[in-house]
């Protein structure tokens, strides 16, 4: 038996659970559509109805409820286009044949708009497979042509206007749950950053560096999605109430990230000079204890509740003051430099957390023109045509994508056509759903979608044996469609095993759902060949093409980043969007690098380029971004104009070779050899100049150039190799 308290924690975990919402509405929607249909006796109507619910269900995107009302009406237009012309080319294989592949590269192309837009397309084309499955059924064609068009579409607008009920009842929902997500992986980031300070011998500190470059994909993953959803709720107004709160909190969760993704010194040099001091163990405690405070205010936000201050945090970062204050009495003194970047990690962890104590002022007034937040959206229809203009050229991943699934759609329909004409629309559906726009995402979609589809055939088979009465089978669909969107995110053979177990169960209402379970399986691997076949065969689109560009990319970023830095040390310290704009476009290129070599460690082995070259890449890169997020976090007007001086000229110097490095990525041209001068001549000196934030800054801008001439020592690895 389960405690009250253990039944109050669970009841915690799935309340706060960011799939709760979505569940629930689709568990409302199947439920209301089941009763409806055995009141009214429509059981006929049933299997439409529930297919339409989930085809919008896929189509949903997180919006407010003002941009729900038009995006839901694009939806049902899309599905009612697509589903009528399905419906009546259907009978006519050659032009059926031909409209397929049209329709699949179309619908493809307008998510070139932007992901609100490629969510529909998405949804659409399911519905399209659906509406051929609907047609497939045992019991034949009802009566009326458009009958079962109609029932789906009734589904459909069922589902998008419980949705829209949803939005309107819960506007912030949405809010809360992105921003509890940016939380969640700054904690995730806090702890892998921590294990970089633990003094000990043998740690092998590229490793965790590698790591966090590919934690740090999340977190900027987490951050574009919330400012997604917050810029669909601001839209062009001024933010107010809840809205403004949660654009402050985004403001922080950046303001955090920088200060996190920030490196002071190189840790293993760190790891030695302290090793018998207790320093860097408080370091690491401090992280961590704050990564437990980042994981309260995750679960502040989900469950909607308050979140209380830390005392033990106050007293950590007590103690780590007093040991960092104790290092300067000792003997012998560790050098001027490493104390002076220890004081500086203390100030920035001591930022951390008057952020999440909220002791600090705002991070912008809302009222002020700093507030916007760069909409990345078309802003008419004009911009949203030239948008898919843009992307029709070979050059184009979306355009390579959208001819491969159109092409493997096509060689899908004649192969069922060879093969089984009954049920042999699900290598269409098959083919659809594991087709991704890389090798690797296929390759694993591919994995998943049959050993899914195989435990749901097995569990599929053992229910009708156990439950052969209709109210069971009618609530283990409901609820299997439930575990399908509940897993489909995170756990996509689970979410596959749910999915196989809902359609049989279903075809067992019209019909034997016995006679669906091996076509089903056969026309799994069918549709997960021809998938594989076409992203090997139809202009692949291997990661290696395209590493020079994001490498260049890489660099490039960074050196515009470090640029509005320099020039907010001379003009002041202001997190305007241009700023935010520079810091975002870095912290992106970092996280496409990460995500292109993940991609690419999954390609055969003959596409792949200097793999242990590319991963030291990404661990060098990541720490120069490091470095030129702790000038970013110790922003400060300087006063001394001599200092001034010497800080832009050593800006400006670190910025062109910067760039002289972006350009020869880009042109794959030779790259200068490192020779050390530069960062040489940007060490601190011990005299003339005393402003303490030139220090700092000509201290990482010559880790920062060390760093650089690092990358072209690997570049010209890669390129050996």
């Amino acid at each position: 038996m389960f405690s009250r308290s253990a039944i109050d924690h669970y009841w915690r975990r799935l309340r706060g659970s960011d799939r709760f919402a979505e569940c629930l509405r689709v568990l409302l929607a199947l439920s209301g559509v089941i009763g409806y249909c055995l009141v009214t006796h429509r059981e006929s109507a049933m299997i439409s109805a529930m297919l339409g619910i989930i085809a919008c269900a896929l189509a949903e995107t997180e919006d407010h409820w003002r941009s729900r009302i038009t995006t839901l009406l694009i939806t049902l237009l899309c599905f009612a286009s697509v589903a009528h012309a399905v419906e009546w080319l259907l009978p006519y294989p050659l032009a059926f044949a031909l409209a397929l592949p049209l329709m699949t590269f179309a619908l493809v192309m307008l998510g070139a708009i932007s992901a609100r837009y490629a969510t529909i397309a998405g949804g659409t084309l399911i519905l399209a497979v659906y509406t051929m499955i609907g047609a497939d059924q045992p019991q034949g064609p009802l009566p009326d042509a458009w009958s079962e068009t109609g029932q789906m579409l009734a589904g459909a607008t069922w589902y998008g206007v419980l949705s829209l009920i949803w939005s309107v009842l819960s506007p912030q929902l949405a809010v809360r749950h992105a921003l509890a997500r940016v939380f969640d992986t700054l904690a995730d980031y806090m702890e892998s950053k921590a294990a970089l300070f633990t003094p000990v011998h043998g740690v092998d500190r590229d490793a965790l560096s590698l790591t966090l470059a590919m934690q740090n994909e999340r977190v900027v993953e987490a951050l574009n999605d919330t400012r997604a959803v917050l810029i669909d709720r601001i839209g062009m107004r001024r933010p107010r109430g809840a809205t403004a709160a949660r654009l402050q909190l985004y403001f922080m969760a950046q303001d955090i990230h920088e200060r996190i993704s920030s490196s002071h010194y190189p840790y293993a040099a760190l790891a030695e000079a302290f090793y018998h001091s207790d320093v860097l163990f408080r370091c690491e405690h401090m992280l961590r204890l704050q990564a437990q405070q980042c994981r309260r205010h995750a679960e502040a936000l989900r469950l909607h509740t308050a979140h209380a201050s830390e005392t033990d945090v106050r007293a950590a970062q007590k103690d780590l003051r007093a040991s960092i204050e104790a290092l300067r009495h000792d003997s012998p003194r560790p050098s001027e430099i490493l104390l002076r970047s220890l004081e500086a990690l203390l100030r920035n962890i001591s930022a951390i957390q008057a952020q999440l104590d909220n002791e600090t002022p705002p991070i912008m007034s809302v009222e002020s023109e700093d507030h916007a937040l760069q909409n990345p959206g078309p802003q008419s229809l004009r911009e949203a045509w030239e948008r898919i203009v843009i992307q029709l050229t070979p050059r184009s991943s979306r355009f390579r994508h959208a001819l491969r699934l159109a092409i493997a759609l096509m060689v899908g329909y004649t192969v069922l056509h060879l093969v089984h004409p009954l049920h042999g629309y699900w290598i269409l559906l098959t083919t659809l759903l594991i087709c991704q726009p890389s090798y690797g995402a296929t390759r694993l979609r591919m994995l998943e979608r049959v050993a899914g589809t195989l435990v749901g055939v097995v569990i599929g088979w053992a229910t009708l044996r156990l439950l052969p009465t209709e109210p069971w089978q009618l609530s283990l669909i409901v609820l299997s469609a439930v575990a399908f969107f509940a897993a489909r995110l995170r756990r996509y053979t689970m979410a596959t095993a749910a999915i196989t177990l809902f359609v049989v169960l279903c075809f067992n209402q019209v019909g034997n759902g016995y006679e669906v379970m091996w076509p089903r399986l056969l026309d799994t691997l069918i549709g997960a060949a021809i998938a594989a076949l076409s992203i090997y065969l139809i202009l692949p689109d291997w990661q290696g093409r395209q590493l020079d560009q994001v490498l260049a990319n890489t660099v490039r970023t960074d050196a515009h980043y470090l640029q509005q830095v320099i020039a907010q040390y001379i003009h002041g310290k202001r997190d305007d969007l241009t700023y935010r704009i520079a810091r975002r476009d870095a912290h992106n290129a970092d996280a496409a690098l990460s995500g292109l070599l993940a991609n690419m460690l999954r390609e055969p082995g003959r596409q792949r380029r200097g793999n242990e070259d590319l991963l030291r890449f990404l661990t060098i890169a990541h720490t120069m971004l490091g470095h030129i997020s702790a000038l970013g976090a110790h922003r400060e007007t300087i006063g001394n104009s001599h200092a001034r001086d010497t800080v832009t000229l050593a800006g400006n110097l670190a910025v062109t070779k910067l760039e002289h490095l972006a350009d020869a990525l880009a042109t794959n041209t030779a790259t200068s050899q490192p020779d050390g001068e530069a960062e040489q001549s940007m060490a601190p000196p011990s005299d003339g100049l005393e402003n303490e934030a030139a220090r700092l800054i000509l201290g990482q801008l010559a880790l920062i150039l060390a760093h650089r001439d690092r990358l072209v020592a690997v570049v010209h690895d890669i390129r050996a190799g």
